[in-house]
């Protein structure tokens, strides 16, 4: 009798935790999932025009490409909103930008940053060195030397190791200081691990020798190697840098992605004018 009552009170306790584990599955994961359109591989398309950002595939990675004209298209870079206070994110840089008839069509996080969000770098925004370049020496990916600047000026992008951009005496309308380097004139950074185990989301920016801009994220973990051979060899930039890891976050509302899970530093995107309300069907009669 007494076996026949411990049974039972293991078919009930089992069937209890089935139905908790049914009604209250555990969190699996700090990260909405990621749908990935994946391009056709017989015939991977080129960026295409009517489109700011893509899906791309490399050696079974997944990416999202968002490509820019520093010429044709307005990108800027968002830090402090004008009570001095970080954006933090993509909605409260729209809500600012709406202000003016502006929106977001793609953005990204766009460097590293210190605990109360400052850069940790040079950072540039409408002409204003808001901080200086960095050369000192540190630990984490930022003092990986060489590291990078990307700016803007005068209508066109680059992405240059810090002491070329020093040397280089531009004035930038924009411009964010990180590290490292991911790209150096064709060469990929020296203390790049082909087939690191070191996995994380991922993402940076470089420019093509025609002079176009694709901002990248990983749509899957990957090593800092084949990141940085994605940018090389199947984006073709002969420099790039790295902005993050870890918190790499995205705009892109065509393909559904408005990342909001972590709180960012400097940010970047392309703004356009806001899409014209529809106009009512009503009759005016």
């Amino acid at each position: 009798m007494k076996k026949r009552k411990f049974s039972l009170l293991v078919s009930f306790g089992f069937a209890v935790a089935a139905l908790v584990f049914f009604l209250f599955p555990p969190f699996q994961n700090n990260q909405p999932p990621i749908t990935v359109e994946k391009p056709d591989k017989g015939n991977v398309p080129a960026l295409q025009l009517s489109q700011w950002c893509m899906s791309r595939e490399f050696e079974q990675k997944a990416y999202i490409v968002c490509r820019a004209d520093p010429v044709r298209d307005t990108i800027r870079l968002f830090l402090n909103n004008p009570d001095g206070k970080p954006y933090f994110s993509f909605s409260n840089v729209n809500k600012k930008l709406a202000q003016n008839g502006e929106t977001l069509a793609f953005a990204m996080n766009a460097g590293m940053y210190h605990a109360d969000y400052s850069a940790v770098g040079l950072y540039i925004e409408n002409g204003q060195e808001q901080h200086v370049v960095s050369t000192q020496d540190g630990p984490g990916n930022f003092h990986m030397k060489p590291n990078g600047i990307f700016y803007l000026a005068n209508g066109k992008a680059a992405v240059l190791e810090t002491q070329s951009y020093l040397q280089s005496g531009v004035k930038p309308d924009y411009a964010t200081q990180s590290g490292p380097m991911l790209v150096i004139d064709n060469r990929i950074h020296q203390r790049f691990i082909p087939n690191s185990p070191f996995l994380e989301y991922r993402n940076g920016v470089g420019v093509t020798n025609e002079g176009e801009v694709l901002f990248v994220i990983s749509s899957q973990k990957v090593n800092f190697d084949e990141f940085a051979r994605f940018f090389r060899d199947e984006l073709k930039t002969p420099n790039a840098l790295f902005l993050d890891g870890s918190i790499s976050s995205l705009y892109a509302p065509e393909m559904g992605r408005k990342d909001w899970w972590h709180p960012m530093g400097p940010i970047i995107g392309a703004v356009i004018p806001q899409p014209a309300k529809p106009v009512s069907a009503e009759s005016t009669d």
